[in-house]
């Protein structure tokens, strides 16, 4: 990543306290990317400017249009003009209206509920015996801070990180909360990264959305240092994944499928 990307140099006025400074400021850039696939626009994408192949794939694996990268024949991205052009190898018969119209089904036995037709495609629920332990739980977060190199800079973007319990295998930054994770998920895409066994550190908020960004992925734990939503949390309680929060200072809330953290049980 070149930070000179995602970040640009503007001319401000601080005030310290005291009395008014001028001075040069890191900002987060801001850019708009248009997916054009199979020759028609698909979707528009708000987004920092950097790792845009990975994730354009990873935003089309979270949508169901695609399972792998195989499944892709072409894609060419056109940094300048904003627009990355898309071309699969089988052509779906895509339904607009699945990815924008809520769907509630059934399965079971349970009713689930998810927000868009395509969540319900694609969303996986997680079997693992994956554990962590809390000096693990704290050294992954810790780790995710230590490398937010942009988010020190400019205080405006968003990072993720794919990890083992042992640390970081993959971060990715963007001012997007959804974007960072799409990024994640490319590039595993392309790279042919398991993801299996792996946890997903976060300095977002836990919202429905990006847990089940997480479910797509396959992931089982997910690491925040912010707070979860009460719909994120009954979908990760549904789809069995571990969803950890506040992680700061030397503590941390345990909202769903606590059997993953090991030593719980025991002090409780």
């Amino acid at each position: 990543m070149v930070l000179n990307e995602i970040t640009t140099c503007q001319h401000i006025v601080r005030f310290n306290g005291d009395s008014f400074i001028e001075q040069e400021d890191d900002i987060a850039v801001e850019s708009a990317l248009t997916i054009v696939l199979d020759g028609e626009e698909f979707a528009t994408i708000v987004c920092s400017p950097s790792e845009i192949q990975e994730m354009v794939v990873g935003f089309l694996a979270s949508e169901g249009i695609i399972r792998v990268f195989q499944d892709i024949q072409s894609i060419q991205v056109d940094e300048e003009q904003g627009f990355a052009y898309v071309d699969l190898v089988t052509k779906p018969s895509i339904q607009k209206d699945f990815h924008s119209k809520r769907f509630i089904g059934s399965c079971c036995g349970k009713g689930r509920q998810f927000y868009f037709y395509n969540d319900m495609k694609t969303a996986k629920t997680i079997r693992t015996k994956l554990t962590v332990t809390p000096e693990q739980c704290h050294l992954l977060m810790r780790e995710l801070q230590r490398s937010s190199e942009i988010f020190q800079k400019t205080g405006g973007v968003h990072n993720a990180a794919l990890c083992t319990v042992e640390g970081p295998v993959i971060t990715r930054t963007d001012i997007g909360r959804h974007n960072a994770l799409d990024k994640l998920f490319g590039c595993c895409l392309i790279h042919r990264i398991p993801l299996k066994d792996k946890i997903i550190a976060f300095s977002g908020r836990i919202s429905s959305e990006i847990l089940l960004k997480a479910a797509k992925m396959g992931v089982a734990i997910i690491l925040s240092k912010s707070a979860p939503t009460n719909l994120a949390l009954d979908l990760a309680e549904e789809l069995g994944i571990t969803a950890i929060g506040f992680i700061r200072g030397g503590g941390f809330n345990v909202y769903t499928h606590q059997d993953r953290i090991q030593g719980l049980n025991q002090n409780i």
